[in-house]
């Protein structure tokens, strides 16, 4: 070949080279702008949530919540405090990306954070069944860390999966963390949605029974049924199984929802449990801390007490309690127990700083979140105003404060303690770190 030809071959493979490069950039391109489009039409998608069609929240007087639109509000005038699109992985959830969270909200909506309570106690109305423009306008005035249900908010699978579905879409769109969405489905006669007429599920055993065969399996068995058909209805949080070991036969409290007397026995099959839960991405809620198996009186009605010391308490009801704890449980439920030998009084352990903060917290190494039982049974309620409790049980050391008589009564005695001092904001954002470093793991429900 000679050389001219050569040279003209080589011009000619250099502008091929040249016009596939121009090619590929042209292409590269249109796919980044492609993925920015979308990047920024789902941003804005984020923050117009659909209304339901029609608003299931029905007042005393058998009223329709909502105009009747379907419209949620626009958020766009509302304020933007927290971002968390991108930080619902557990990689994102180190204390920087939580200080981050914290630094953008309102004492208000920290506080607000601190609380889960029934539909009914956001929204005002007699009972809800669906989440609509009611709930919306709800989260928005007052961001709630959760919601409970109960049988009268149920009505078939259909409307359960709608219902929780749409009130996580709506704290998506307002920005807020995910909810946790709760319910008592322990098995046996405590199964809300089991034993309800318009769900057609597989029934577990009381956990008595299940403590008899004395097969952990089994155990685990009944927390993945649960664990299996509450995911699919968008909840979250399941208050048990009931860790309490049963040392008083004359209990009146737990009786067959407690696996036995035997604390080791009682330990491993809570293990059990809450494994078969957590392996359905539901949390479990060990109860009833420390110890409502040997108690007398019912918390429910009135004072129920032990009259047992720490050391007789480490013998039996704390076991369960310790091991937990050693394989880094989430949640403990405090109970209303009364413990006169160690207090030197009838404060509940759930109002005790002695009891939350100087055992759980500092001698059982528990760093996990401490949850009320509900604040609205008869040992709270007749004995301590709604906002006296909520900000007792903070200043005890609890984290998440379970429905209160008057949660709104709660809810201001909280701020109102933080701005007289009785209550320090760093102190609420200790809960608020623990609260969201659980919250930005979980995955939001889709329908």
């Amino acid at each position: 070949m000679t050389t001219r030809g050569h040279s003209r071959k080589k011009r000619k493979q250099t502008g091929m080279k040249w016009l596939y490069i121009t090619a590929a950039g042209l292409v590269c391109a249109v796919i980044l702008a492609a993925i920015l489009f979308k990047i920024r039409a789902g941003s804005m998608d984020s923050r117009h949530p659909a209304g339901t069609d029609a608003s299931q929240e029905t007042g005393a007087a058998g009223d329709r919540a909502g105009d009747g639109t379907g419209d949620s509000p626009n958020p766009e005038n509302q304020p933007d405090p927290v971002s968390l699109s991108d930080k619902t992985n557990a990689d994102n959830t180190d204390n920087a990306d939580i200080r981050a969270v914290i630094s953008q909200m309102s004492l208000e909506q920290k506080t607000a954070q601190l609380f889960i309570i029934t539909p009914e106690a956001l929204t005002g109305f007699k009972t809800v069944t669906q989440a609509g423009d009611t709930t919306y306008k709800a989260l928005q005035e007052y961001p709630v860390g959760g919601l409970i249900y109960f049988p009268q908010n149920l009505q078939n699978p259909g409307q359960l999966k709608t219902m929780t579905a749409k009130t996580q879409e709506f704290a998506s769109g307002l920005n807020q963390p995910p909810l946790f969405l709760s319910i008592d489905e322990e098995g046996g006669k405590v199964a809300r949605i089991a034993n309800h007429q318009g769900f057609d599920l597989p029934k577990v055993d009381t956990m008595a029974e299940i403590g008899k065969t004395g097969d952990t399996s089994r155990a685990y068995e009944a927390g993945s049924v649960i664990g299996e058909y509450l995911e699919e209805f968008g909840i979250n949080l399941d208050f048990a199984p009931d860790a309490d070991v049963l040392t008083n036969p004359d209990n009146t409290v737990v009786l067959d929802r407690s696996f036995g007397s035997d604390p080791v026995l009682v330990t491993q099959m809570v293990k059990a449990y809450m494994q078969g839960l957590e392996e359905h991405h539901v949390y479990g809620t060990p109860k009833h801390f420390p110890g409502h198996g040997a108690t007398e009186g019912d918390s429910h009605k009135g004072f129920a007490y032990t009259y047992k010391t720490w050391d007789e308490l480490e013998q039996a009801e704390l076991v369960p309690f310790a091991g937990l704890i050693q394989d880094n449980t989430p949640f403990i439920m405090a109970g209303h127990i009364s413990l006169p030998q160690i207090t030197g009084d009838d404060t509940p352990s759930s109002l005790s700083s002695q009891v939350l903060t100087d055992y759980l917290r500092e001698t059982m190494g528990y760093n996990g979140i401490i949850i009320t039982d509900a604040l609205n049974m008869g040992a709270i309620q007749d004995n301590y105003p709604p906002d006296r409790a909520a900000v007792m049980a903070l200043q005890a050391g609890a984290d998440l404060l379970l429905m209160p008589a008057d949660f709104k009564e709660a809810y201001n005695g909280v701020l109102d303690a933080v701005k007289t001092g009785e209550l320090t904001e760093e102190r609420i954002d200790q809960s608020l770190t623990r609260i969201l470093g659980l919250k930005l793991t979980l995955p939001r429900h889709k329908r």
